[in-house]
């Protein structure tokens, strides 16, 4: 296994208790646009783009998908800390690169510049940065790299991929929108669906509505989240969390509401869409980052500048 290279603990940053934060992980893919820097370290190496990074280095990187999602969640820490200062129920986020020291500098100093409250950057030398995210304490990572999704998945770490996109920074509060099926919910329905079609699967839903829906791989996420969210009244959250679901709410609304009410879960709006697209429904709602199972509800979200992370 290969050492850990470099951990650089943000000295500008108060640093979290991991036990009980809600600790993010963001690679510098997903939270800045190094898509020219990522081009040029695949045609040239990695020399060439470590002399790009350090000849750069005090050059800011532009905003990518992830960041006014990392803004916003600075947003609810504020709150809550205004409102309990003793506080330890926090975000903490971090950055994990497979850069190196030397050409992650422009990466700190990018940060600093717009004033993220990062608490730790760590670069890793191994193509597996997967393997310290427990050892982090990590409740979600988002990555622009489809392996290390994957492979944070299979360490039963919530993950999801970005997309590089230009992104509006919306204002806050924090809303996070969430799919239903293989995403808060196991995928047991949409297997039945997709294997039987939808009258056997509606039949399903009606036969199990008293049964809880199995947990999907960001349950775990949403579950923190809405520990934070519990912290406000309905009116003063500065956390908002959304289910956009392909299910109708006459067939199959039922079972997935006694779900999130099984779970203790507060959801402050949901919508049941019956299949119809939901780019229109997340262009009003204006969220800080969707996430979905469906590479074709992603790419509807996108067309209407919305930050989207899919869950493979």
């Amino acid at each position: 296994m290969a050492e850990l290279e470099s951990t650089v603990i943000n000295t500008n940053v108060n640093q979290k208790d991991p036990s009980t934060a809600l600790v993010i992980a963001v690679t510098t893919r997903a939270i800045f646009n190094l898509e020219e820097e990522h081009k040029l370290y695949l045609e040239k190496g990695k020399e060439e783009y470590t002399r790009h990074q350090q000849a750069n280095q005090d050059k800011p990187l532009p905003p990518g998908t992830a960041f006014a999602f990392i803004q916003a969640v600075q947003y609810v820490n504020k709150k809550i800390l205004e409102s309990s200062p003793a506080e330890r129920d926090l975000f903490d986020i971090l950055v994990l690169s497979n850069n190196s020291p030397e050409s992650g500098v422009r990466i700190i100093n990018s940060a600093k510049h717009y004033g993220l409250e990062i608490s730790k950057f760590c670069f890793v030398s191994d193509e597996d940065s997967t393997q310290y995210l427990k050892s982090h304490g990590v409740k979600l990572f988002l990555s622009a790299d489809r392996t290390d999704v994957c492979n944070a998945l299979r360490r039963g770490v919530s993950a999801a991929l970005v997309f590089q996109q230009e992104v509006q920074a919306p204002s806050t509060p924090l809303r996070v929108v969430f799919d239903g099926d293989a995403v808060l919910f196991s995928d047991e329905t949409d297997q039945i669906f997709q294997e039987q079609g939808l009258e056997r699967a509606v039949q399903y839903e009606r036969a199990m509505e008293a049964v809880p829906i199995g947990e999907g791989p960001l349950k775990a996420f949403a579950m923190h989240l809405g520990k934070l969210r519990k912290k406000f009244g309905q009116g003063e959250s500065p956390v908002r969390t959304y289910l956009v679901t392909a299910r109708s709410g006459r067939d199959m609304g039922v079972r997935a509401i006694k779900t999130l009410r099984e779970w203790g879960l507060p959801i402050d709006e949901a919508f049941f869409m019956d299949g119809a697209p939901k780019g229109p429904i997340l262009a009003q709602i204006q969220p800080h980052i969707f996430f979905d199972d469906g590479l074709h509800n992603i790419q509807g979200a996108q067309n209407v500048g919305v930050p989207s992370a899919w869950v493979p």
